[in-house]
């Protein structure tokens, strides 16, 4: 039976095992299991869930595209939230490497999350607001350049769920196996 690790990625964190020679923190004190590699990716200053197991084919339907696996983030974003500036990621919002295709998106209450060390950079004098926003593709920084792309660029970034997987219960540096 293939392994399946649910991770809850901190913030300053590289999506890997190894880094060659810059000293940025990796997934290797967190996580010490034989065989087992991320299924995609997660920026290294974003957080939250990364899921990681020891079966490519597994790993191949998580992470590529084609099979449309949605990936759910809780993300702040500088400015005020109204329907009318979120319609753009519900229509889909053109970037320089193409089109994405539409995001489920709504604003939200702040969630209750851990403190992110370093906290986020507050202006007193630009408002800020929460999205749930979930997507099924996994373009480079893709939802950090789609809130950017409608004036209001991600101030913290927190993936929730892959699918049916969520962090529900796992603090930052933790993880728990599940099936896969």
């Amino acid at each position: 039976m293939p392994r399946l690790i649910l991770f809850n990625k901190p913030y300053g964190v590289l999506s890997q095992f190894t880094d060659e020679g810059t000293g940025r923190p990796t997934l290797k004190p967190f996580i010490d299991l034989p065989g087992v590699y991320p299924a995609g990716r997660l920026d290294f200053d974003s957080e939250g869930l990364l899921l990681l197991t020891d079966d490519g084919r597994l790993q191949a339907r998580i992470a590529d595209p084609k099979y449309k696996t949605p990936k759910t983030y809780l993300v702040q974003v500088e400015g005020d939230a109204h329907d009318a500036a979120l319609d753009p990621l519900r229509q889909g919002v053109h970037l320089k490497d193409g089109m994405t295709r539409p995001a489920e998106v709504e604003a939200i209450d702040p969630p209750d999350l851990w403190p992110r060390d370093p906290p986020i950079r507050v202006r007193k004098s630009i408002p800020d607001f929460w999205l749930r926003l979930t997507i099924t593709e996994g373009r480079n920084r893709q939802v950090r350049r789609m809130t950017a792309a409608i004036g209001h660029p991600t101030l913290r970034l927190v993936r929730w769920s892959i699918g049916a997987w969520t962090l529900e219960g796992i603090p930052p540096g933790e993880w728990r196996e599940v099936e896969g």
